[in-house]
């Protein structure tokens, strides 16, 4: 089965990271990403521009910027092959972003 693993974040805390933070964070990146591939589970991964670069389409009105003020912003996500929901679980609690934010896993139609 196909999940979606999303990373939401405080963008603006992330932006603000000392550099050896980043950098550490960074390589738990890389990391995860390895362990994934590793296992035969990873699919995709990307990573989203800033929230201010979005656009949103909403009832066929299109607004520059992000439309939600919210506390934390959808920063990108991993696309993951596994048996079921209990081993898609089991990576996003992996994450590298889980211990800063949250990490919602869905389901792919179809997959």
């Amino acid at each position: 089965m196909e999940f979606l693993l999303m990373q939401y974040c405080e963008e603006k805390k992330m932006m603000a990271m000392p550099r050896e933070d980043a950098k550490h964070f960074h390589g738990a990146y890389m990391a995860y990403t390895a362990a994934l591939k590793e296992a035969g589970v990873y699919v995709s991964n990307r990573g989203l521009k800033p929230i201010g670069s979005s656009t949103t389409v909403r009832n066929t009105s299109v607004l520059d910027g992000p439309f939600a003020e919210t506390k934390e912003q959808f920063a990108g996500f991993y696309l993951i092959d596994v048996e079921d929901l209990d081993a898609a679980l089991a990576w996003a609690k992996r994450h590298p972003a889980a211990p800063y934010g949250a990490v919602e896993v869905r389901p792919v139609w179809g997959a």
